[in-house]
């Protein structure tokens, strides 16, 4: 029997250990799972090169869960250990036997690289025990336990079957890993695709009848296989595996990289029907099929976070716990090489399939335009597959349907007519194509082409893309009177003298609560609507940004909404009201005008509202009482 001290610098490694070295004490059952994976692992190479002759039998790791005896027991038939190993690798923290077998065997493949992953085992235990059989028969069955302290013991006992055995008598503090449904919990959460059979045993769970035991893990998840050797069903398979509850994906990219880093993996394209749908961290980072977290923002572009999936690489340096990454031109190249994955997938779509592709727009133009205000490599790619889909008045032609156009074929489409004086194309677009409707159809009326911009991202997309596009200009359809969208053109054919102009303009000058009212006369077709109620592009985009975003634009968000009142001074209507005697009609008749361009915008709230139906009402039965 040996005694003695493990030899570390300090005699404090277990409080530190059990503190600060993870994050999370969970860990503990990942680190062990997966050290008994590296000794299967370990077996198996040996087996492959011949250093090993004898049978592998059926190759397994069973987690044990005794309740009553407040014990974990982790149990594997891999390579196991001798004394001296029991010595050099347990007794000497920090001293990786994984790291020495890694150069040794530089194919193998083996998970763990640190060492200190089977002292996690005291965050949980306040006693440890260790039974294990070297592959080597010639080698004695060694006992190793240790309370926490540094004071270990080392012995050899009854010769037993191949492998480790390890028994953590869980610590008073930490009874919540006694907890059978928690215990499970956490090995499907780690160690659901690791590649080798995991069996979990409840002691207070017996099992009924003669069913067999079946393995909580996918020993060979479809992202260690060729895309060659798998189907659509496979992929969409895998889908529901990952998300259970999730609606079947757009697409997937299968990633497969062997130089100058190694990468595996799939990234699905989820089905976002609504901006709030959006969630994020989705994609699963692995290292050698062991879950590591699903917080991959340095690894994955940010406008790639909406994605669904998993990622696995073994050269993504993680921290000793393996819970956050650490800066390396690894990672960076790992970003780049998915995001030109995903643009040349996109692209691919878009050039075979564009139908498919334009059906699929209301989820896949979020991360397209996300990608191309973030990453201008992305950019670069993406200004071929951007598609503006065209907003149509429904009553302009019902059975045009609306196209889809790319920035290239907008700029065809609209040369001649949206143009403006300085050379720039002017984008036109809506925001809310049912309250705008009126503002698109006189649009659609002039020839112009007005496209769709109404997601959440479309403001900041607007914006951006102004920089960085070259001689585009985007104006929203209600920006201005019809003919004022493209150039600003002066009007001076207006039937009504300066006298009569300044006498509407006088009427039409009455305030309104939280709006900053300009009121202008202009002669436009004596058709159109008397008054059109426009939103200034500049400052109504600044309150957009304001309300978002904080800083020097939540100044401008508090600021009352700018607003135009055009008023057409060649309106039939109006030369009856500049006559009318009764001035409290027509200050109704002209409040309800301005009320009716004001309802229009979503302007009109509260009580101004509220005095739009009284007035209407009121004018009704007046003029019922004059007809009877």
């Amino acid at each position: 029997m040996q005694k003695g001290q493990i030899r570390v610098q300090t005699e404090n490694i277990f409080p530190i250990i059990k503190k600060f070295l993870y994050s999370d004490h969970e860990i503990f059952l990942r680190e062990l799972v997966s050290n008994a994976v590296d000794a299967v692992q370990k077996l198996k190479t040996l087996s492959s090169i011949g250093e090993f002759k004898g049978e592998l039998g059926d190759l397994n790791i069973e987690v044990a869960l005794d309740a009553k005896e407040k014990t974990i027991t982790i149990t594997d038939n891999g390579v196991g250990m001798t004394k001296e190993e029991v010595d050099k690798y347990l007794n000497q923290v920090a001293f990786s036997g994984a790291e020495e077998f890694l150069s040794k065997y530089k194919d193998a493949n083996i998970i763990g690289h640190f060492g200190l992953g089977f002292y996690s085992s005291f965050m949980v235990a306040e006693k440890v025990e260790l039974l294990t059989q070297s592959h080597n028969a010639d080698a004695a069955t060694v006992y190793w336990s240790c309370d926490g302290s540094p004071e270990f013991e080392l012995y050899e006992v009854e010769k037993r079957n191949r492998g480790t055995k390890i028994i953590l008598h869980v610590a008073e503090d930490s009874k919540e890993f006694l907890d059978g449904h928690r215990l499970k919990g956490i090995l499907e959460k780690f160690c659901k695709f690791l590649p080798v059979p995991i069996y979990f045993k409840d002691a207070a769970e017996e099992k009924k009848g003669d069913e067999a035991p079946t393995p909580i893990n996918n020993v060979a998840p479809i992202w260690i296989k060729k895309p060659s050797e798998l189907t659509k069903e496979d992929y969409e398979k895998f889908y529901r595996e990952l998300y259970p509850f999730g609606e079947t994906p757009l697409f997937w990219i299968h990633l497969n990289v062997d130089y100058p880093f190694n990468l595996t993996g799939i990234l699905y394209f989820p089905k976002i029907k609504q901006s709030h749908e959006i969630q994020k961290d989705k994609i699963q980072l692995y290292c050698n099929q062991v879950f590591v977290t699903d917080e991959v923002k340095d690894i994955v572009p940010e406008f790639l976070m909406l994605l669904h999936g998993v990622i696995d690489s073994p050269d993504i340096p993680l921290n000793v716990s393996r819970s956050y990454l650490q800066g390396d031109p690894n990672v960076r190249k790992i970003n780049n090489h998915i995001t030109k994955k995903v643009a040349d997938k996109l692209e691919e779509i878009f050039n075979n399939d564009r139908a498919s592709f334009e059906e699929k727009w209301e989820s896949l133009g979020l991360f397209v335009k996300y990608g191309m205000m973030t990453d201008d490599k992305f950019l670069e790619k993406a200004n071929k597959f951007l598609i503006m889909e065209e907003a149509l008045a429904d009553d302009t032609n019902p059975e045009n349907k609306p196209k889809f156009f790319t920035l290239d074929e907008y700029k065809n489409e609209t040369s001649a007519l949206q143009k403006n004086k300085e050379g720039k194309h002017v984008i036109l677009y809506t925001t809310q194509p049912v309250q705008q409707h009126a503002f698109i159809k006189a649009c659609n009326e002039k020839g112009f082409k007005v496209v769709k911009m109404e997601t959440l991202i479309d403001a900041a997309f607007i914006n951006t893309m102004e920089m960085k596009w070259e001689n585009v200009h985007f104006v929203r359809v209600d920006a201005d009177i019809v003919d004022n969208l493209i150039d600003k053109q002066e009007h001076n054919d207006i039937v009504l003298s300066k006298d009569e102009q300044e006498a509407l303009k006088n009427l039409f000058n009455f305030s309104i609560n939280d709006l900053h009212v300009t009121v202008e006369v202009k002669g436009l077709t004596p058709d159109a609507t008397p008054v059109v109620a426009t939103r200034p592009e500049f400052m109504r985009r600044m309150k957009d940004m304001g309300a978002i975003g904080g800083g020097m634009a939540a100044f401008y968000a508090q600021m009352p909404d700018e607003v135009t009142l055009t008023i057409n001074g060649n309106h039939p209507i109006f030369q009856k009201i500049l006559k009318m005697e009764d001035k409290d009609q027509q200050e109704k008749q002209v409040r309800n005008l301005a009320d009716l361009a004001l309802l229009s915008q979503g302007l009109l709230k509260g009580n101004y509202l509220t005095g739009f139906i009284n007035r209407n009402i009121e004018l009704m039965h007046q003029q019922v009482a004059e007809k009877a």
